[in-house]
C-alpha cells in the first residue's frame, strides 16, 4: 500500500481545478449577459449548462479512482 497522506491524487486534484474553472467561467458568462435582468440566452441557458458542467466534473474528480 501506498503511504500517501492525501485524499485525492494528482489528477484528482487536477480535474476539480478544471471543474472550478468551468464553474467560474459559467459565472462570468451569466454575468455579462447584455439582456434586462439576465433574461437573454447566456444569462438563461448558457451560464448554468456550463456551471452545471462545472460541477458534473467536480462530481467525477471526487470519485474518480487515483
Amino acid at each position: 500500500m501506498e503511504n500517501n497522506k492525501l485524499a485525492f491524487g494528482k489528477k484528482n486534484y487536477l480535474w476539480m481545478i478544471i471543474g472550478l474553472a468551468v464553474i467560474f467561467l459559467g459565472f462570468i458568462i451569466m454575468a455579462n449577459d447584455t439582456e434586462q435582468y439576465g433574461f437573454g440566452f447566456m444569462g438563461l441557458t448558457l451560464g448554468p449548462i456550463t456551471v452545471f458542467a462545472g460541477f458534473m466534473l467536480e462530481i467525477y474528480a471526487i470519485f474518480k479512482k487515483k
